[in-house]
C-alpha cells in the first residue's frame, strides 16, 4: 500500500516545486527578496522570513484549492482548474515589477520580522499563490503541495537573496518565463485530457 502511495505523493511534491521554481523566476515576491537583500543584508534572516511566511501563504493557498475541489468535484470544476492552468501559462508570460509602495517598505522589527512581513502580503493574489490554489485543487494534499510550492519558492528566492542583481544578470528571465509557461501548459492540457478521458468512459 505505502509503496504505491510514494510515487504519487514524489509526483505531487515534484511537481508543485518545478511550477513554483519557474513560476518564481522573475517574479514579484523575486524581485523584492533582492530588495530586501540590498537593503537590510542580513540574508539568513531574510531566508528565514521568506521560508516562514511561504509556509503560512502556501499552506493557507493550497488548503483553500482543497476544499473547493472537495465540496464541487466534478468535471466542470475540473475543468475549470485546468483552465486556470492554462491561463497561469498566458499570465506567466507577462514580466513583474514592484510597485512603489512595495519598494518603500518600512524596516520595522528587524530583518526576519520585515521580510516576513512584506513577503507575506506581497504574495497574496500573486501568481504562484494562485498556481498553489490551483495545485492543491487538482491534487488535494495540502501538506505535499505546500511542501512542495515552499520548496520551489527557497530554491528561487535563496539565490536572489545572495546572488541579487547578479542572478537577474546570469538568468534568463525570458527563457525561464517560458519554460515555466510551458509546464503550466502541459498541466492544464493533462488536466483536460484525463477529464475528457473519463467522461468518454462514462458513455
Amino acid at each position: 500500500m505505502i509503496s504505491s502511495i510514494a510515487p504519487q505523493l514524489a509526483s505531487v511534491f515534484f511537481a508543485s516545486t518545478a511550477v513554483v521554481a519557474l513560476a518564481e523566476i522573475g517574479d514579484k515576491t523575486m524581485l523584492l527578496a533582492i530588495v530586501l537583500a540590498a537593503r537590510l543584508r542580513a540574508p539568513w534572516q531574510i531566508l528565514a522570513g521568506i521560508f516562514v511566511a511561504t509556509i503560512a501563504n502556501h499552506a493557507l493557498a493550497a488548503l483553500v484549492g482543497q476544499e473547493v475541489a472537495g465540496l464541487v468535484d466534478a468535471p466542470w470544476f475540473r475543468t475549470v482548474v485546468a483552465l486556470g492552468f492554462i491561463a497561469m501559462a498566458a499570465w506567466t508570460l507577462v514580466p513583474d515589477k514592484l510597485d512603489d509602495d512595495e519598494e518603500g517598505f518600512r524596516h520595522r522589527g528587524g530583518p526576519f520580522l520585515t521580510t516576513l512581513i512584506s513577503f507575506f502580503v506581497v504574495e497574496m493574489g500573486d501568481k504562484t499563490q494562485i498556481a498553489t490554489i490551483a495545485l492543491g485543487a487538482q491534487y488535494q494534499d495540502v501538506l505535499v503541495v505546500a511542501a512542495g510550492t515552499t520548496l520551489g519558492m527557497m530554491l528561487a528566492n535563496g539565490p536572489a537573496v545572495f546572488l541579487g542583481e547578479e542572478l537577474v544578470k546570469r538568468v534568463s528571465l525570458k527563457a525561464t518565463r517560458i519554460a515555466a509557461a510551458l509546464l503550466f501548459l502541459v498541466l492544464g492540457l493533462w488536466q483536460l485530457a484525463q477529464i475528457f478521458g473519463c467522461v468518454r468512459g462514462q458513455e
